[in-house]
Order: C-alpha cells, then structure tokens, then sequence
C-alpha cells in the first residue's frame, strides 16, 4: 500500500471572476460564507493535501481565497480566464507554474470547482484514497442515474419523425419494460477529479490517464451551483447539509 502522506498531492481550484448565470457566483456569500470557501475549508481539513491553490484572475477572489487560507501564488492569464476557456489548460498553467517558478513537483492533482459547497473532506480523502490504493491513474465522483433518467430509457428521433432506442439497435420495442430490470448506470458529477500529474503532460493532455475508476456519491452531497435555481436549492438544502457536513469532521 502506498505511504500517503508522503505523497505530494496538489488540491487546485479555479474561480475566475466572470461567471455569467451568477454574478460574481464564487464569492456570493451561502450560509454566511462566501462559496469558494466552502471548498477551500474541506481541502485545508484534509491531511493527504499538501498544498490549497486557487487559480484566479481576480484580486477580490484572490484576497477572498487567501482570507480562508487558500494560496493564490499567481494571478491567471487572461487568456485563460475566457467564457469558453477549458479547464484542463487551467490546471496545466498552475502546475507547470509552480514547478517552473517555486521549484514545486506534486505526484497527484486533485481538482475541486468551487461550484460544490457540500462536498465533504471525507469524500475528499476517500477518492484520493482510491487513487493512491487502486491502480487507476485517475478518480471521478460519480452519481447513480435514477430511473426516469436511464440511459436505456432514452430516445432519438429519426429522419421520419419515428422514436428510436438510444441504446442497443434502436428497436423501441426491446425497451426495458420495468425501473427494477434496467442495468445500473453512473453519470459524472464532477465534484471530485484526482490524478496522477504526469498525464498533464502527455501527448495529448489528460487528467485521465488509461485506468480510470469511479468514486460514487450521494446525489444529496453533488449540486452544482451554476444558475439561479441551483443557488435557491442550495439555501433550501443547507440546513440539513450542513448537519451532515458537521457530524463526518
């Protein structure tokens, strides 16, 4: 088994400055506080992290971040920072920067948007766990796809106008007729991303590398906070969340 704690691993967190759906969304105050730092406590709490870095293009997100114990060693390009500006060259910068300018080499990353107030450092210590002791080269939460939502319960409409299966060969007649017969099936949730560094750096990129394996979570520890509604429900939850949250520290 891998000695953990002599691991380096990196918890990363981007929040740039301009979300739309939510103005100013990472640091709108939830439950007294602002919602970065909602994932910068669980990461701090955690003894397998090494380092707490949020990526940011803003000054206020910065200070806001260092206030709750964050560092912000770099402010983001601006480049990096667009509307339609992929994470994956985000982690690459913040990786790539603190080797190249503080001499710093992790062995794993973990990413954690700050969109997932109500993940755990439990949840946080056991996928980085199942990193370290599964031989995958990466980890991501999942949730289990209720019913209604299967996969196998799905449809496409032809050229004619006519609904097809969305699995199998299409035939509407080979649906599965019960909710107790259809196959469990997993959606990515995107709370928990952890992985070996080095596939920063392959040919192309990657934070998945080859072996990839699940870590499964409630559906009740998963919103994502990305538009109005979603924040409404999350003031809804918090209470008993925040009971949950409370009892696994």
């Amino acid at each position: 088994m891998t000695d953990l704690k002599k691991e380096k691993i990196l918890a990363i967190i981007p929040a740039r400055g301009g979300s739309k759906g939510i103005p100013r969304k990472n640091i709108k105050l939830l439950g007294g506080k602002p919602l970065i730092a909602w994932s910068i406590e669980v990461a701090k709490q955690c003894p397998l992290i090494d380092r707490v870095i949020v990526s940011t293009d803003d000054k206020e997100i910065a200070n806001i971040a260092r206030e709750y114990g964050a560092e912000v060693p770099f402010m983001r390009p601006a480049e990096l920072a667009e509307d339609l500006t992929p994470t994956l060259p985000v982690i690459v910068h913040a990786v790539k920067w603190l080797e190249e300018n503080e001499e710093y080499y992790c062995d794993s990353v973990i990413l954690l948007a700050p969109t997932f107030p109500f993940r755990t450092q439990e949840h946080i210590k056991e996928s980085i766990e199942l990193l370290q002791n599964g031989g995958a080269d990466s980890v991501i939460s999942v949730v289990e796809v209720t019913g209604q939502y299967s996969p196998y319960w799905q449809f496409t409409v032809d050229k004619k106008g006519k609904l097809e299966l969305f699995t199998g060969d299409g035939d509407i007649k080979k649906v599965i007729p019960s909710r107790q017969e259809l196959p469990t099936t997993y959606i990515r949730n995107s709370a928990l991303y952890v992985f070996k560094k080095d596939f920063l750096f392959k040919n192309p990129p990657s934070i998945y590398g080859n072996d990839v394996v699940p870590y499964i979570m409630d559906k009740k520890y998963s919103l994502d906070i990305d538009t109005k509604e979603d924040w409404r429900l999350a003031e809804v939850f918090l209470k008993d969340i925040i009971n949950d949250v409370e009892r696994e520290q």
